[in-house]
């Protein structure tokens, strides 16, 4: 098992920037890719970024492209997502998540953290 814990939501205003945070343990967190979602009210969870287990290469989401990224230190287990320039549609339950497929970070990683809320207002 995996456990993920993040950490770094809260509130912020339009324009700001928040560093999202999400601690792995028990297991070897270089085995795996990471990954971050999003679900904002009523809406269905989204893929936002991945990264490999090495953190050389990193995918995302378009809708988030030049705005976010996501980074991994592997000798802290942790990854993070800094997020720039937010705006008030930002505002979701932030989760990341694991998986020794880098392709199902995508589609449906087996290991998820408890989220994170992240509000923007106007």
């Amino acid at each position: 098992q995996v456990q993920l814990v993040e950490s770094g939501g809260g509130l912020v205003q339009a324009g700001g920037s928040l560093r999202l945070s999400c601690a792995a343990s028990g297991r070897t967190f270089s085995n795996y890719g990471m990954g971050w979602f999003r679900q904002a009210p009523g809406k269905e969870r989204e893929f936002i970024a991945r990264i490999t287990r090495s953190g050389g290469v990193a995918d995302y989401a378009d809708s988030v492209k030049g705005r976010f990224s996501i980074s991994r230190d592997n000798a802290k287990n942790t990854v993070y997502l800094e997020m720039n320039s937010l705006k008030p549609e930002h505002t979701a339950v932030y989760y990341c998540a694991a998986d020794s497929s880098y392709n199902r970070l995508v589609t449906g990683p087996a290991y998820w953290g408890q989220g994170t809320q992240v509000t923007v207002s106007s």
